[in-house]
């Protein structure tokens, strides 16, 4: 695959991941009151669950590919920028898109049986335990917390290394920072579910605008001071 193939290969990962993550996050919200309903009581978020089953998990599949897509785009990413810091990406890019896809497929893979099980009084008390330690542990600490810091890391990295406009740069890097922020949730600091969403809004947009500079990127990846550098032009 060219340079220029593989740059295009990447801006069409990101607008599409960009694309569904969008859709999904809208969809989800509208239909299951996602994110918020997860403050609700186990046996709350079940019931709402059941009532939306088809839908809720059409849509979490969705955010689940869009999540998926960061690994190839990573890895063409790495390609094109080379040297350690492109090892460095690529590496990131799957661990960020593999730590997101365990934690958003429990709603495609698991919790529709945990969901029936709620149903009867025999399983019902098992069956909540068995969502809140789901939740926590491939919701909250993998999918969440850990693809946080994850996708901050990536986003600041490909920021490194793609030669883009000074605010593609500082779009970026400030997704990134909110996104991060997100890690502090578990640990009970109310603003910062706020602070992320808002980060992941500004990384979507940034996604797509880093799907325009790539796209329309020209010539030899010209060398930088660290490493080379995705070229593009301003």
């Amino acid at each position: 695959m060219s340079d220029r193939t593989a740059r295009r290969t990447v801006a069409g990962l990101l607008a599409t991941a960009a694309a569904l993550a969008i859709a999904g996050f809208t969809a989800l919200g509208s239909i299951f009151d996602y994110p918020a309903v997860l403050k609700h009581p186990a046996a709350q978020i079940l019931a709402s669950f059941r009532e939306h089953q088809s839908g809720v998990t059409t849509w979490f599949l969705v955010l689940t590919v869009s999540a998926a897509l960061l690994a190839p785009a990573g890895i063409l990413l790495g390609r094109l920028t080379g040297g350690s810091l492109g090892r460095t990406i690529a590496i990131v890019g799957v661990a960020a898109a593999v730590v997101q896809v365990v934690g958003l497929s429990r709603w495609v893979l698991l919790i529709p049986g945990v969901s029936a099980d709620a149903l009867h009084p025999a399983t019902a008390g098992d069956a909540e335990q068995r969502f809140e330690a789901l939740h926590f542990w491939l919701g909250t600490i993998v999918g969440e917390t850990i693809g946080y810091a994850l996708t901050a890391t990536f986003t600041v990295l490909v920021v490194g290394a793609v030669a883009a406009p000074v605010w593609v740069r500082i779009l970026g890097y400030a997704s990134a920072a909110l996104i991060a922020t997100g890690v502090l949730i578990p640990v009970g600091v109310g603003v910062a579910s706020l602070s992320n969403f808002a980060g992941y809004v500004l990384w979507c947009l940034w996604l797509i605008v880093m799907a325009v500079v790539l796209w329309r990127a020209s010539g030899s990846p010209p060398a930088r001071t660290a490493a080379p550098a995705v070229a593009a032009r301003g």
